[in-house]
């Protein structure tokens, strides 16, 4: 199925796991009301004179006490899900301001694609984008108390955001290495998600869920009174329950919103698309080998790389021009690229790089002075040498441990000071006089 008939077909898959979410919300109400249903049952026959009797007395007491206990804990609980903040994924707010054409590029996509445009960009320091809604009220506080998770580019945070579109998320090796066109190819189905988001079933089922998701993060902090463990106990308990008997339908709910998507998004440079995608392949390959090579040495020195996506197309340019399998991908080199679209790209990429520290080695979210910034001209004598010499002082202490005391040849007598020259002496096995032993029977 392709064309509109695919997008509805999607859509309506889409939609219909939705509904099956909302009634699994709507069953467990129904099992909170259940007490109170035979509550008012019991008190209406006594009232009338239909139940009465001793008996009947004390199992009104009971169930309508029993009904006060569940119906306060069912109110407990759906207290906590609708204010639990849901998790959001650390980023780098991308304002309006900062990044005009940007904000062009993807507006002028979403109305390519007949959906709603998203309401802000934020950049991440990972190879892939998404979609995320941020619509909680936990997720827009005031300009002056700007979340930890949610850090702000040059310009500010983001103004003006809708009530309900969600927040596109950029993976920030994309924006540097790829060009405009390709960026445009790779975001269309990710912008074309906005389209089933926006539909009132489908978000009110992504909004309980991620509330149950939430829910059960709370009732995993660690608490010391015993009533506020029993309380987390019984929370928790309630919306793991709910989360598997949502599982299935949310899976699926999340796989038509995604066909839908991808779907609507075969109508926008999609022979780009395919092109684009070995581009996101060689992204994915450099940022994963330039953080645990180059970026994680540095990390572990207190120092950490304020141009981590200037590095990666560096590294993936030299290799395009270098290798004669990717003679194609030098001839793209010339188009325009995407970081083009920041007024700011150096301030921007600073960020995202101090971001990744934070995020892939736990580093502080603030520069100190144990937490410095460092650039690529420095990367030499800041890490590389410091690395070294902290490798060969290490080696140095073992040689001391086994007793060498050899000084190296060519130096003043006494001499046994952490050199090179004393590595090598004691690593050099003297000349040992090699004798030929004629075979026997041989002619000598």
């Amino acid at each position: 199925m392709t064309g509109i008939g695919g997008v509805e077909m999607g859509a309506q898959a889409a939609r219909s796991r939705a509904l099956a979410v909302l009634r699994v919300r709507s069953r467990a109400l129904a099992v909170a009301l259940l007490p109170a249903a035979a509550a008012v049952i019991l008190l209406v026959g006594g009232s009338t004179g239909h139940l009465a009797g001793g008996g009947w007395d004390v199992l009104r007491w009971a169930v309508s006490v029993l009904a006060l206990l569940v119906l306060a804990a069912a109110a407990g609980v759906a207290l906590v899900v609708a204010r639990s903040r849901p998790a959001v994924t650390p980023t780098v707010t991308v304002a309006e301001e900062s990044a005009p054409d940007l904000y062009r590029m993807v507006r002028d996509l979403a109305d390519r694609l007949d959906v709603p445009a998203p309401s802000a960009i934020a950049l991440t320091p990972d190879c892939d984008s998404w979609l995320e809604d941020r619509t909680h009220p936990a997720h827009g506080p005031p300009p002056a108390e700007r979340h930890d998770d949610d850090l702000a580019g040059p310009g500010g945070p983001a103004q003006h955001r809708s009530a309900a579109a969600p927040v596109l998320v950029i993976g920030s090796p994309f924006l540097w290495w790829m060009r405009v066109g390709e960026l445009r190819a790779v975001l269309a189905p990710v912008v074309a998600g906005t389209g089933p988001s926006a539909h009132p079933d489908i978000a009110a089922a992504r909004r309980f869920i991620r509330g149950l998701d939430a829910a059960v993060a709370v009732a995993s902090e660690g608490r010391r009174d015993p009533f506020s463990r029993v309380a987390c106990a019984g929370l928790g308990w309630v919306s793991r329950l709910l989360l598997r008997s949502c599982r299935g339908h949310a899976a699926e709910m999340e796989r038509g919103v995604a066909a839908a998507a991808a779907e609507r998004a075969q109508a926008v440079d999609y022979g780009l698309r395919i092109v684009a995608q070995e581009q996101v392949g060689l992204a994915y390959a450099g940022w994963d080998r330039l953080l645990t090579r180059v970026a994680l040495p540095a990390w572990r020195m207190g120092r950490w790389p304020s141009r981590l996506d200037v590095g990666v197309v560096a590294a993936l340019t030299e290799l395009s021009r270098r290798d004669r399998l990717a003679e194609g991908f030098a001839s793209r080199l010339g188009e325009r690229p995407a970081c083009d679209l920041l007024e700011e790209p150096g301030v921007m990429d600073e960020a995202v790089s101090l971001l990744a520290a934070r995020l892939f080695h736990g580093g502080p979210a603030e520069t100190g002075p144990d937490w410095s910034p460092v650039g690529w001209e420095e990367y030499p004598e800041e890490v590389v040498d410091r690395t070294w010499r902290t490798d060969a002082a290490r080696l140095h202490r073992v040689l001391d441990t086994l007793g060498v005391r050899r000084a190296a040849e060519g130096t003043a007598p006494g001499t046994d000071g952490p050199t090179l020259a004393r590595v090598l002496d004691h690593l050099t096995t003297p000349d040992a006089a090699i004798t030929v032993t004629p075979a026997a029977g041989s002619d000598t």
